[in-house]
């Protein structure tokens, strides 16, 4: 009896006309990757976003010592040519060339080169899908980058920290999307699971 085949990027069960990944992971890559380009997508708005208090940044706090940045320099950073944007997306570009199944193109501007990522990147991506050996390692990445822009944006908000106590006493702040923590204070290191069973606290981290 064969054993099952499952996808590579969410373990369902596949079809029998689906090589590695299934049609709706497939689909959401898809998605994501339509979401980033053209004039309003989530690269575009990034520029919405750069100045505090725009997108998820919360509001500019005054009283304090020093003058606050005129930019959110975590928007600025993504919105570079080797940020967590542009730069994840073009080394897809030049891996999946070594297929031969896409076209880099590095000239004009930035948003024009996302924009031609993403377009090469869709135009290839049933191969991909059917036949890259790290599809699942693309999906992971499209997502995240699409999730930082969303947060960027003010499209979706940071998941919320909640304090939990280390076995040293130490205070550490969680999240649901956190694969794991390490205790800055004692070394002791957490995983997902392990995360979400400690204690919560109402002390301040």
């Amino acid at each position: 009896m064969d054993a099952a085949r499952i996808c590579i990027v969410c373990s369902a069960a596949l079809y029998d006309d689906e090589a590695q990944t299934c049609r709706p992971c497939a689909e959401r890559v898809a998605a994501n990757l339509a979401a980033l380009a053209g004039p309003e997508g989530l690269y575009a708005r990034l520029a919405d976003s750069l100045h505090p208090g725009s997108g998820s940044g919360g509001p500019v706090v005054s009283g304090s010592r020093t003058a606050p940045l005129p930019v959110r320099l975590e928007v600025l950073n993504a919105m570079t040519e080797r940020g967590p944007v542009l730069g994840p997306l073009e080394g897809w570009v030049r891996d999946w060339e070594a297929y031969g199944r896409a076209t880099v193109d590095e000239t004009g501007t930035l948003q024009q080169r996302l924009n031609h990522a993403v377009g090469t990147l869709r135009f290839n991506l049933a191969w991909a899908a059917g036949q890259h050996p790290a599809f699942a390692d693309f999906a992971d990445e499209t997502w995240t980058i699409v999730r930082r822009c969303r947060t960027a944006t003010g499209a979706e908000k940071p998941p919320v920290r909640v304090p939990v106590a280390c076995r040293c006493g130490q205070i550490l702040r969680v999240s649901l999307d956190m694969d794991g923590i390490e205790c800055r204070h004692c070394g002791s290191e957490y995983g997902h699971g392990e995360m979400l069973k400690l204690t919560p606290t109402r002390r301040a981290a």
